[in-house]
């Protein structure tokens, strides 16, 4: 249920790999109440959930695919959720290879959202309760905050001439290394390698150029000395000898 970029996905994606022994029907419009099915699986905005699983008919599995929310939100039914650990921006949407966040209030329905992540490609992991807000701010940092910090960088290149596509390769490759090497092992660049006199001739042209990114770029380096286990200490004059 859900007609928008991940309920149309899932659909789609859910009919090619032809789930065994499920017949997929979707994605419905508001107003559902899920009769005629065994299962209904909600792709709708998180402050939607309760009432959209409100109207389903009981005696079903009603399901959820949000990150940060619990089964709480679809009680009293028999609950499960399944979050693709992923990002929909459009209609092709690959989700094999991608992990999933699973959980279910009975056996027969974690059992129910396990067989449709790996139906779908997927690898599912269960995330408690209780942890699902911090899983949730986890992929918002590896995936949202990502676009914000390379739109930052943009904006930087673009005031010298430097178009994104040549800023592409720079970020695939670091992503790359980080999910080879962590985060440590992949830090490369002047922080990393304690230059710090470069580091303060970047701070200058961005406060020159784009003054409103000084806090992002100072909260960022200092985040990459605590990374990389740099202390740094004041500056201090020293008279010539």
């Amino acid at each position: 249920m859900g007609p928008g970029r991940l309920g149309g996905a899932l659909t789609r994606a859910l009919r090619d790999g032809k789930p065994s022994g499920y017949e997929v029907v979707g994605p419905l419009g508001r107003g559902t109440d899920g009769q005629g099915a065994d299962a209904v699986l909600l792709c709708v905005p998180d402050q939607e959930i309760a009432a959209a699983a409100a109207l389903i008919t009981p005696g079903r599995l009603v399901g959820h695919c949000s990150g940060a929310s619990g089964l709480e939100e679809v009680a009293p039914h028999e609950a499960f959720s399944l979050h693709p650990l992923m990002t929909v921006a459009g209609p092709p949407a690959r989700f094999a290879g991608a992990g999933a966040a699973v959980a279910g209030s009975t056996p027969r329905a974690l059992a129910f959202s396990e067989e449709l992540a790996v139906s779908l490609g997927m690898r599912p992991v269960r995330v408690a309760s209780e942890d699902r807000a911090l899983y949730h701010a986890a992929a918002s940092m590896a995936s949202n905050f990502l676009v914000t910090l390379e739109s930052a960088a943009e904006r930087l290149a673009a005031s010298t001439g430097v178009d994104r596509t040549l800023l592409a390769p720079l970020v695939r490759a670091t992503v790359e290394n980080w999910a080879v090497a962590g985060g440590s092992g992949a830090l490369t660049g002047p922080v990393a390698r304690g230059d710090e006199n470069t580091v303060r001739r970047q701070r200058d042209a961005v406060a020159e150029r784009a003054p409103d990114l000084v806090e992002l770029f100072d909260a960022l380096v200092q985040a990459t000395r605590d990374l990389a286990g740099r202390d740094v200490a004041p500056r201090q004059e020293v008279a010539p000898v």
